[in-house]
C-alpha cells in the first residue's frame, strides 16, 4: 500500500522552505546568466540542484539517488579530518556516522524490494576537496555542502508529497529532510560568521 504523507504544519512549512530553496537559487542563477557568467565552476548549481530532485519519480528512484548522494556527501566530510577548526572536524565525522548508516540501510531495502533497480547515473555536485587545506577547505566544503543538502531536502520532500510504499522509507525521508535543513542553517550560519559571506552570494564568488 502506497503511504502518502500528511501534508502537517510542519510537513507545510518545510515545503514553503523547499520553495523558498529553488526560488532563491534560480534568482543566482538569472543573476549570473544576466552579466554572462559561469558561478559554478564545483559543478553545482541551480540547474543541477533542479536536476537531481527531478530525477526522483518513486521510492526506488529515491533509494538509488540518494545512496549516490550519500556516498559523495561522506567522501567530502571525511576530508574535513583535515581542518583547523574543532567544530567542522566534528560535523564531519557526524555525516560521516549518520550518512554511511543510511547507506547501509538504503542499500539493504533496494537488495530486498527492489533487486532490478539500477545504480543511479548520479551527476556529481561537489568539487574536489583534497589539494585544499585551512580556511579554502572549510570555506568550499560550506559552499558546496549548503547546495547539496538543499537537493537532498528537494529529493526527500518530493517523495513525501508522492508517497512512499512503506513507512520506515517515508520515515528516512523525513529524518534527511529535517536534519539536513536544520545543518544547512548551521552551515549557512558558520559561512557568514567565519567568512562573512552569504551563500547566495557566495555563488558569484566561485
Amino acid at each position: 500500500m502506497r503511504t502518502v504523507a500528511k501534508l502537517s504544519n510542519t510537513d507545510r512549512w518545510t515545503a514553503v522552505i523547499a520553495a523558498v530553496v529553488i526560488v532563491a537559487a534560480t534568482a543566482v542563477g538569472v543573476a549570473a546568466v544576466l552579466a554572462g557568467r559561469d558561478t559554478t565552476p564545483s559543478g553545482m548549481g541551480p540547474g543541477r540542484m533542479a536536476h537531481q530532485g527531478a530525477r526522483v519519480t518513486s521510492e526506488s528512484d529515491y533509494l538509488a539517488e540518494m545512496v549516490a548522494h550519500h556516498r559523495e556527501a561522506v567522501d567530502a566530510a571525511g576530508e574535513l579530518a583535515r581542518s583547523d577548526r574543532a567544530e567542522m572536524r566534528a560535523f564531519g565525522d557526524a555525516i560521516v556516522r549518520t550518512q554511511s548508516d543510511q547507506i547501509r540501510q538504503m542499500e539493504t531495502w533496494l537488495r530486498d524490494w527492489y533487486p532490478q533497480q539500477p545504480a543511479a547515473d548520479y551527476r556529481p555536485m561537489m568539487r574536489d576537496l583534497s589539494g585544499l587545506s585551512g580556511d579554502e577547505l572549510d570555506r568550499a566544503f560550506l559552499r558546496d555542502m549548503i547546495g547539496h543538502h538543499m537537493a537532498a531536502v528537494m529529493m526527500s520532500q518530493h517523495l513525501l508529497r508522492a508517497g512512499t510504499e512503506h513507512d520506515d522509507v517515508a520515515r528516512l525521508a523525513r529524518s534527511i529532510r529535517d536534519d539536513q535543513h536544520a545543518e544547512i542553517l548551521r552551515m549557512q550560519r558558520w559561512l557568514a560568521e567565519w567568512f562573512d559571506e552569504d551563500w547566495r552570494d557566495s555563488r558569484n564568488m566561485m
